[in-house]
């Protein structure tokens, strides 16, 4: 048996699929991977023999097979169709995600992106050729100003951490513009990880502050902090715990108050549009997943898109370029004293933009204002749900997300993962786990404002369900979960510490040996 062989036989066929003769479980194929199907001289293609050239590369050049296996035509197609049908998608089933909002991408955003001319430009056109797609980018640039009652906003950056580095970025360059060095930018410990990253990336000390029990900022440890050395504060609002920050004016107030800049991590804008604009609560810069509330695909679907709103201050140091519209129609503005420069190759997600300008004018102002609520009601309704069996993590109503930690499975002998995983066999993608850290064994539901009443309740009876099953001391039931999937739950350790990482088929190092 090969390495790879042994690395994926615990996990392969669950006890059912094993009953039978093929390992298929109805209609449901078994698949192996690829490179298991390789058979020395097949190929679903026949190539022209390459014209003889003068060697160029001399000892480098690669003397044995590179790996790819042999398959027919028929083989590939069975193969990816196999694959796909165990996908788990929004198209199928609720995607309960904690803090990603996978929600509903209609189809409408889909067509428009795939219109001739914003699916076929290319970046490299003259100006002059592409000024729909300009005019577009300008439209969603205004519609996200107005939303967010911000003066600039930099369309450039490509997802939301790319947006953070934007956001720190500019305000490095203002405070340099001032002729300031400051040292340090304070994280609350409730937020996405991404951010003490982006600040350590900028070259800033980052300083964590901590949650009161009510999982919001602790408002005496951020001003204890806050000093003349300090550049920003990176906050999340809502929180990454589902929460909204109550004392977000005061937060402001006093950030300033020391000569530093307020970011807000805008990952959780979804909650809030339409209702509350970040300007009229003191922050400076915000990134904008546009792949999260204005609905575009992300994950293996991607890319995302993350254009930053900047404040009067920070306006002038975005990076460029920027689109204006000039005496011939509308430019790019590729040079400006005080930008902090270019940020990627080109000027960013063209298709994300259509979607998502797309999803905005669909809606329209009071659309988005309903988005915002019907996700809130959402997450609401499973808190209210769920509570009598689950344990909240924290007291009162929550924003778009719910967060539960694990208090209901407390000798029970379940763990959070376990009872993750029994979901699975009951048709749902698991929540969120683990995240954020600051609650132990978390479970983080957003159902999102696309989920109707009775998709929630049917989730709701099942998570309901397996909670009373874990306390009635039926721990083994979730200890062998998943038992109805293609593949067995993977021991997480030992794939954590002795990766398998590249398939060899057997006798493969002999016959390198031998060449």
């Amino acid at each position: 048996m090969s390495e790879w062989s042994q690395a994926v036989s615990g996990f392969r066929a669950s006890g059912a699929a094993a009953e039978t003769i093929s390992g298929n479980r109805g209609l449901q194929i078994e698949e192996n991977l690829l490179f298991e199907k390789d058979y020395g001289g097949r190929s679903g293609v026949d190539l022209p023999e390459p014209p003889k050239v003068r060697e160029r590369i001399g000892a480098v050049r690669r003397k044995g097979r590179i790996g790819l296996p042999g398959v027919s035509e028929p083989q590939v197609v069975r193969h990816f169709t196999r694959l796909s049908q165990k996908n788990y998608s929004i198209d199928t089933g609720l995607y309960p995600l904690g803090s990603c909002t996978m929600k509903h991408n209609p189809r409408l955003n889909e067509k428009l992106a795939r219109l001739p001319g914003f699916a076929d430009i290319h970046p490299l056109q003259p100006v002059s050729t592409v000024q729909g797609a300009l005019e577009l980018i300008d439209r969603l640039a205004w519609w996200l100003k107005a939303l967010t009652g911000m003066p600039a906003v930099a369309m450039s950056p490509a997802a939301g951490a790319h947006g953070e580095l934007c956001g720190i970025m500019t305000i490095r360059a203002a405070i340099e513009a001032r002729g300031e060095r400051r040292q340090k930018i304070l994280v609350p410990d409730s937020a996405h990880g991404t951010n003490p990253a982006t600040a350590a990336a900028c070259g800033y000390a980052v300083e964590a502050i901590p949650a009161d029990p009510r999982g919001r900022v602790d408002l005496a440890a951020l001003e204890a902090k806050l000093a003349p050395d300090v550049a920003a504060i990176m906050l999340t609002n809502p929180n990454t715990c589902g929460l909204f920050e109550p004392d977000i004016l005061r937060i402001a107030e006093a950030v300033h108050r020391v000569g530093a800049f307020f970011y807000c991590d805008g990952a959780n804008f979804n909650a809030i549009v339409g209702r509350v604009r970040p300007a009229d609560l003191g922050i400076d810069a915000m990134h904008i997943n546009l792949h999260k509330t204005f609905s575009t695909p992300h994950g293996g679907g991607g890319p995302g898109a993350g254009p930053v709103v900047l404040s009067e201050a920070l306006a002038p140091f975005a990076p460029v370029p920027w689109v204006v519209h000039g005496k011939k129609g509308f430019e790019l503005v590729e040079k400006d004293k005080k930008s902090l420069g270019r940020l990627k190759g080109f000027h960013g997600q063209m298709g994300m933009f259509v979607r998502a300008l797309a999803y905005i004018m669909s809606h329209g102002a009071d659309g988005l204002w309903q988005v915002s609520g019907d996700a809130v009601l959402n997450a609401n309704y499973l808190l209210a749900r769920l509570r009598g069996e689950l344990t909240p993590a924290f007291e009162g109503p929550c924003m778009h997300e719910v967060l539960f930690d694990d208090r209901f499975l407390k000798d029970t002998g379940v763990q959070t993962l376990d009872f993750a995983k029994a979901l699975i066999d009951e048709g749902y993608h698991p929540m969120t786990m683990y995240f954020p850290l600051v609650v132990h064994g978390a479970l983080l539901v957003e159902p999102t404002e696309t989920e109707s009443k009775d998709s929630l309740d049917r989730f709701a009876d099942v998570v309901l369900a397996l909670a009373r099953r874990a306390k009635a001391g039926d721990a083994e039931h979730f200890k062998g979960a998943p038992r109805l999937t293609p593949r067995r739950r993977l021991d997480e350790t030992a794939a954590a510490r002795k990766p398998v990482l590249r398939w060899r088929p057997e006798g493969s190092e002999k016959a390198e040996a031998a060449e």
